[in-house]
């Protein structure tokens, strides 16, 4: 009897095994068909056959397309002709910068997201996450991503196919402030001069996207004339057609300013496609509106719109949910990282944003330096952009969120609509000279342009004399001494003179909380309750980013205190 049993009890086990085995199987398969997303099908494809000719260091040409480096490190390409070709001879030109840019942004992720089991769900739920988002990217970008990433490299297959990454990278602004609320992208932009009579329409931004500083290294100035829309130009780096700064040729401009948002569980279409479809398409305030009605996105974003047409500018404020266009009641409009428009003003998310006071704040401080002129103009719109002092003029360390200048700007940009100018800066953040090109100029001859040099130097915005200041050596060790002690208090190793050390890190950025939080991390790690105490107590003295910033710390005050 008990042998039959045992029998019976072996063959279930052995059914249950063949089910979960099976089940395993099926769902290996639907999740392997289900996430592939397939690549457009193109008829002609011979601009496969394009050979890239090398004029010199750092100079490409393929055709009447080319790209080329000047002499302050900012790379400027101008490309035409249907969407596939312009992807295929974009992905030719760039396919150096292509490799760095991926890489960089993926020994990122290995230094967020060291474990390789994460990493490797974190790639199967990226897949899923974005199964369906090819169907909501318009076929003439999927074109031209796909003949880009004819010239990504095989090194990252295991991520995904090369046509799947690069596709799936135009979403990576979206999902990395969307799901992990990162701050990868805390920006802030301003329109000043709207409706003036005198055409001094002038917008600012810094697109504060930080990845690493390899990443921000090789910033690309793109020159568009497609086959259909408007020819438009914009900041970006290799691979990514998406516009997050641009203007095109009837003088509007489009600049993205991230917002706070829940977290999505379906890709729709990426806010930097959005924005380059407004870029292409839009000639005015009512166009841009309409093409940003039409679009689902999975992430809440403000677009900050310049128009050469109505000679102002306005806010439009979209969730995955709603959306709102906030017009300015004065001379200057504001844009940070929450929204101000009625239909937003009892959302959750955006309450929160607001309690937390650094994207508050440094709207505020905008306002301040704006309506300290009755005119802005490029020159001063510089100086706002660099400006790094909290409300009033506080010092409040370097690096500050609350600053118009973080210190970990992509690239900062100044446009003139009514006039086709607009001012790129050059490395590092907003700190190198600003270069000015001329849109107009630029279309109208794109070969004598090239040649005769493409930014105006008699109207170059001179580098921020900070840079070459002892302060600003002070906190470029004081981010690599940051990294320094944050590995020691993670090992728990004890340094050797370190009174000497944490007093000679503070003083490298002393009006910044962090280093003193930095130091009672690490004496807490040490054992040393009362020192640990005495630093995270001084570090509350300190203008705090955010409040949940602030909460961490009398957390740990409290910890401390009862134990």
């Amino acid at each position: 009897m008990k042998h039959k049993k045992k029998n019976r009890f072996g063959r279930f086990l052995l059914y249950l095994l063949v089910v979960i085995i099976l089940a395993t199987g099926a769902f290996t398969i639907w999740f392997h068909f289900d996430t592939q997303i397939k690549p457009p099908d193109i008829r002609d494809m011979s601009a496969l056959k394009l050979q890239r000719d090398s004029i010199g260091p750092g100079y490409y040409t393929i055709g009447n397309n080319w790209l080329r480096k000047n002499k302050y490190g900012l790379w400027e390409m101008y490309l035409e002709g249907s969407p596939f070709d312009m992807g295929v001879v974009n992905g030719k030109l760039t396919k150096e910068l292509i490799y760095q840019q991926e890489k960089a942004f993926v020994e990122q992720i290995n230094i967020m997201v060291p474990s390789p089991t994460y990493l490797k769900f974190l790639k199967y739920f990226i897949a899923f996450f974005n199964r369906d988002i090819d169907e909501y990217i318009l076929p003439e970008y999927k074109q031209e991503i796909y003949g880009i990433s004819f010239s990504a490299s095989h090194e990252f297959d295991y991520i995904g196919s090369n046509y799947e990454r690069m596709l799936n990278y135009h979403a990576a602004h979206d999902i990395g402030h969307a799901l992990q609320d990162l701050m990868l992208v805390g920006c802030t932009s301003f329109a000043a001069n709207l409706g003036y009579s005198d055409s001094s329409l002038i917008i600012g931004r810094n697109f504060d996207f930080y990845v690493n500083d390899d990443f921000a290294k090789n910033k690309i100035i793109v020159f568009v004339n497609p086959k259909k829309g408007n020819k438009f130009a914009y900041i970006t780096w290799a691979s990514m057609i998406g516009v997050v700064s641009g203007m095109n040729d009837k003088g509007l401009t489009v600049t993205l300013n991230a917002g706070k948002s829940d977290i999505p569980f379906k890709a729709a279409t990426p806010i930097s496609l959005l924005a380059r479809e407004i870029l292409q398409y839009a000639g005015n305030i009512n166009q841009a509106v309409a093409i940003a009605k039409k679009r689902k996105i999975f992430v809440a974003e403000s677009l900050l719109i310049g128009s050469a047409a109505d000679n102002t500018a306005v806010i439009i404020e979209k969730s995955p949910t709603k959306m709102d266009v906030y017009k300015a009641d004065n001379h200057y409009l504001v844009c940070a990282n929450h929204f101000q428009g009625q239909t937003f003003m009892q959302d959750e998310n955006n309450i929160e944003r607001i309690k937390e006071a650094y994207s508050i704040d440094r709207e505020e401080r905008a306002d301040e330096l704006l309506a300290s002129k009755d005119t802005t103009d490029y020159l001063m719109a510089a100086k706002i952009l660099r400006d790094r002092k909290g409300l009033k003029g506080e010092s409040i360390g370097i690096g500050n969120e609350k600053a118009m200048a973080q210190m970990i700007s992509h690239h900062s940009v100044i446009f003139e609509p009514l006039h086709q100018w607009m001012w790129v800066s050059t490395y590092p953040y907003q700190l190198g000279r600003y270069l000015a090109y001329n849109l107009t100029s630029v279309f109208n001859h794109p070969q004598a342009t090239l040649h005769s040099g493409l930014f105006d130097s008699t109207l170059t915005i001179p580098e921020d004399p900070f840079f070459h200041s002892g302060t600003f050596k002070k906190y470029l060790k004081y981010k690599v001494q940051r990294k320094q002690l944050q590995q020691f208090i993670s090992s728990g190793i004890k340094l050797r003179n370190e009174t000497a050390y944490i007093r000679n890190f503070i003083q490298l950025n002393p009006d910044r909380y962090q280093g003193y939080v930095l130091a009672g991390d690490y004496y807490a790690g040490q054992g040393n309750k009362e020192k640990a105490l005495k630093f995270y107590r001084f570090s509350l003295t300190k203008d705090i980013d955010k409040t949940s910033q602030r909460k961490k710390i009398e957390d740990k005050i409290g910890k401390l205190k009862d134990h």
